[in-house]
């Protein structure tokens, strides 16, 4: 077994281009399109508790196609933007597409960012669950008429090489803390990087399925939840869709069997509400999908053509330059139409699901990460680092010459080796072991 004293030399760049590469990649969520700052805007917003923003329930009231609204938030110290996600049950990607230019791991104290909280609902039949690929984002229906109510969740999707799949389904039963039986595919690509998994993994909390399963009549994709919330929206998945822990738990408690779901893939959403049209872009601009593209501009000229009115064709040009996946008004049916505020949200004292770091011990187990010269990027490599799943600790440590990202503490070297053993599968870290300081006996 390899400890500090032995490897100190050994170089620790590998793991850095690695990680400086998932970052770079992962950032690529955030857009490139240029905004004015939040922090820019001259109208002061009134400050609200977080209790008076719906993260997830919403009447549709009158056949509205729009529901919840957009707010602000002050950062603090220590905030990441995938923490700030999670509490207010947002995507990842809606997070970032929302705030380009914002550092998702390390963003800067005192910048007030978008949570983009008002959503247009996919254009399909209003029953069961509807699930938008392109917005990664679950809605459930309930009720009907006037009392029509959607319920509505972040979700993580397939990756392009195993997309999750559309069309219509069912839910054919449900399991809590189910097992997961690895599929042959996903054991051939784990067998490849020299990392075999079991046959079948049993309920806790190396399980990816998490504590609830819903699965759906097309065989082999479920709902269900995660160990890895920091997943949650993003093409991360074998297929299923995957949702924060708190999320499937209430799902899977209002939705029988045999629940109609239905998967979609629309980028486009164009939607009305309060006598406005809005438009939602999620997709990329450098990959526009031409079908749904051509499918959203016919809504568009159609809505011209009853109303006899031409649209702001710039607003539509910008929205789907910048692509920030929040409703955008384009046309106002009636002029001095009411239009919900944007509102800023006080900070709560405590994000839900924030990884925390256990106190240094010196009588216990350690992973060395990296060491680097500047400061941001340790925390940022820290910061991926504490929100694997399960949580891999890790804290910053300041040097004479530079940072340490340093893992742990580990109550043996069981648990530390396989903090090792994790960081190289999933982020291509080779962390090095650091043995427990042992203090000298001394004579009496």
């Amino acid at each position: 077994m390899r400890n500090l004293s032995r490897t100190a030399e050994l170089s620790m760049v590998s793991g850095r281009i690695h990680l400086i590469a998932l970052c770079i990649a992962v950032s690529f969520l955030q857009g490139c399109a240029v905004m004015r700052s939040v922090q820019e805007m001259t109208s002061p917003y009134e400050i609200h508790p977080e209790t008076h923003l719906e993260r997830n329930k919403f009447p549709v009231v009158g056949g509205s196609d729009v529901i919840g609204r957009t707010a602000v938030i002050r950062l603090e110290k220590g905030d990441t933007l995938p923490d700030i996600a999670r509490h207010f049950s947002l995507g990842i990607n809606e997070v970032s597409a929302a705030n380009p230019g914002v550092d998702m791991w390390v963003p800067e104290a005192g910048e007030r960012i978008v949570l983009p909280l008002r959503f247009i609902l996919p254009d399909a039949p209003r029953k069961g669950i509807v699930i938008n690929l392109a917005a990664m984002r679950l809605f459930r229906y309930t009720g009907d008429g006037e009392s029509l109510v959607v319920t509505t969740y972040p979700v993580g999707v397939g990756t392009a090489e195993r997309p999750t799949p559309t069309g219509q389904m069912h839910v054919v039963r449900k399991v809590p803390r189910p097992t997961w039986y690895v599929p042959a595919s996903i054991a051939e690509d784990y067998r490849k990087k020299g990392d075999p998994l079991p046959p079948a993994v049993s309920p806790g909390p190396l399980n990816p399925l998490g504590e609830y399963a819903l699965y759906l009549s097309k065989s082999t994709y479920l709902i269900h939840g995660t160990n890895k919330p920091a997943s949650v929206g993003l093409n991360a998945t074998n297929g299923c869709l995957r949702l924060y822990p708190e999320d499937v738990k209430k799902l899977y408690e209002s939705t029988p069997v045999n629940t109609p779901v239905c998967i979609v893939n629309q980028p486009y959403l164009v939607g009305q509400r309060n006598e406005i049209v809005y438009l939602e872009v999620h997709a990329s601009p450098e990959e526009p999908d031409a079908v749904e593209l051509e499918k959203m501009h016919a809504k568009l000229r159609n809505i011209e053509k009853s109303f006899g009115r031409t649209l702001d064709w710039k607003k539509v040009e910008k929205a789907l330059a910048e692509a920030r996946g929040i409703p955008v008004p384009i046309f106002e049916i009636e002029s001095n139409r009411w239009v919900a505020q944007t509102i800023e949200v006080e900070h709560p004292g405590k994000l839900y699901g924030r990884p925390e770091i256990p106190e240094l011990k010196t009588k216990a187990w350690y992973v060395w990460a990296a060491d680097l010269k500047d400061k941001i990027e340790a925390l940022r490599i820290a910061a991926i680092i504490n929100h694997q799943g399960p949580q891999i600790p890790a804290r910053v440590l300041s040097r004479s010459d530079g940072y340490r990202v340093v893992a742990g503490p580990f109550k043996d070297a069981g648990e530390a080796g396989d903090a090792v053993r994790r960081l190289k599968f999933d982020l291509e870290i080779d962390g090095i072991l650091i043995e427990p300081v042992i203090e000298p006996v001394k004579e009496r």
